[in-house]
């Protein structure tokens, strides 16, 4: 039976099911992490500040090279700016704690544009020397440090809480996307004039500023009562600000996994890479095809970087953990066996893929459990005890391609990888995550 009062209702309830359906657009577009104005002109800054010091990475040895003659001194140049970085991390931790991060970082990105402009006007006077290249070198590692700390701890401030992974993975995209566009650009300018790399680099650091100076919103919470806060106490007090972050870290058992896990995987990331750029080449590998290899890699770390929202949500936080670690070692391993020819890159190129959603879900998860105040110190601790020992891989594997046989030598570092997997199985931090931050 049907008459005007049933039409009326279901006219009704037409007229709520679009206004349903409105509403649910609208919570979609404002969900977006396209729409969010602030991040996005963060983001959008280092894009092109990432895409600048990838090219100066490239044509700072090159330039060392042509005025010494000797490939000593172009090296002194990337391990001065490891050095500086990696003594600089824990102290910079404390200042984006202490100090209003939006200044630290427009004063970085000042630092960073004046010793590039400078370098660039050096090079076109033919006045640039090794020691003005150092100085430019430490000054921009440390102002990096700072600056890179900042923005970690940013993230939080500027997005919503169910946004964080999303957000990891944008940057990690823009990581991998500079990586890949940088250096041809560096070696492209360097070609046509050894100041325009360092002149592109200065101005990449300017458009970064400009962007900096029109985010609106604030760049961290309001600052505790040092009365009600121990980590406001002044650094050169026992126990006070410095420490407050390896305190946290030791404390809590997801990040105490974190760092255990993120080491080894690092560090076997950057020795296989290194290890099979040297077993191809003495397979006979044209240096064209070596450097293939090292894009193919490059464009899985960039895809992963884009899928990797949508994989963390289909799987929990402790599963794709485990089957990131467990893949990838499998991923390296078949790499060795195919290490002579170019396929060796395709299994490494997936496990770079999956990596990034490993990176998103990990440091999506630490900046939701992280109090504001304790973002800086947090990362820089974080960052430190997963890193450092990535400088140590080319060594390690070099050392092993020189005394055990190339395959087997290669087989060290999905081993790494096992232990990861092994930590990210049976750890007690890891089983303690939950799904969402």
């Amino acid at each position: 039976m049907s008459g005007p009062l049933t039409e009326d209702a279901a006219d009704a309830e037409d007229a709520e099911d679009a206004e349903d359906a409105a509403d649910a657009r609208e919570a979609g577009r404002a969900s977006s992490l396209w729409r969010n104005r602030d991040f996005n002109l963060l983001w959008t800054g280092q894009c092109l500040s990432d895409v600048g010091s990838a090219m100066s990475d490239l044509a700072l040895p090159l330039l060392v090279f042509q005025l010494t003659g000797s490939p000593t001194q172009a090296g002194l140049v990337g391990t001065a700016g490891l050095a500086v970085a990696t003594t600089c991390r824990l102290p910079a931790g404390v200042l984006v704690d202490r100090f209003d991060r939006r200044r630290l970082m427009i004063l970085c990105d000042v630092v960073r544009l004046v010793v590039y402009a400078a370098l660039a006007c050096a090079v076109v006077a033919g006045k640039a020397t090794l020691a003005l290249i150092l100085v430019v070198v430490a000054g921009s590692a440390a102002a990096s440090v700072v600056f890179t700390t900042a923005e970690f701890a940013a993230v939080r401030s500027l997005v919503r809480p169910d946004q964080l992974v999303t957000a990891v993975a944008r940057n990690e995209a823009r990581s991998y996307g500079s990586s890949l566009a940088g250096p041809p650009l560096g070696g492209l300018l360097f070609g046509l004039g050894r100041a325009l790399p360092f002149l592109g680099n200065a101005l990449s650091f300017l458009l970064s500023l400009s962007a900096l100076l029109c985010i609106r919103r604030p760049l961290q919470q309001p600052r505790p009562d040092p009365a009600s806060d121990p980590a406001s106490v002044p650094a050169s007090v026992p126990g006070g600000t410095w420490w407050q972050g390896p305190r946290f870290v030791l404390g809590n058992p997801f990040l105490r996994s974190l760092i255990v896990i993120a080491a080894p995987l690092n560090m076997a990331f950057t020795g296989m890479i290194f290890a099979l750029t040297i077993s191809l080449r003495r397979s006979g590998l044209p240096p064209v095809l070596v450097g293939l290899v090292t894009m193919t890699i490059g464009v899985g770390g960039l895809l992963g970087a884009f899928t990797a929202p949508a994989l963390q949500r289909r799987l929990r936080l402790p599963t794709l953990i485990r089957v990131i670690c467990w893949s990838t070692a499998a991923l390296m391993a078949l790499s060795v066996l195919l290490s002579t020819g170019i396929a060796a890159a395709v299994p490494l190129a997936v496990a770079v893929f999956l990596g990034p959603a490993a990176n998103a879900a990990l440091f999506g998860y630490q900046a939701a459990v992280t109090p504001d105040h304790l973002q800086g110190r947090v990362v820089s601790v974080v960052l430190l005890a997963a890193t450092s020992a990535t400088a140590l891989a080319p060594a390690l594997a070099g050392v092993l391609l020189s005394h055990v046989a190339g395959r087997t030598a290669m087989l060290a570092f999905p081993l790494l990888v096992v232990a990861a997997a092994v930590v990210a199985t049976f750890g007690g931090g890891i089983r303690s995550m939950s799904r969402r931050p």
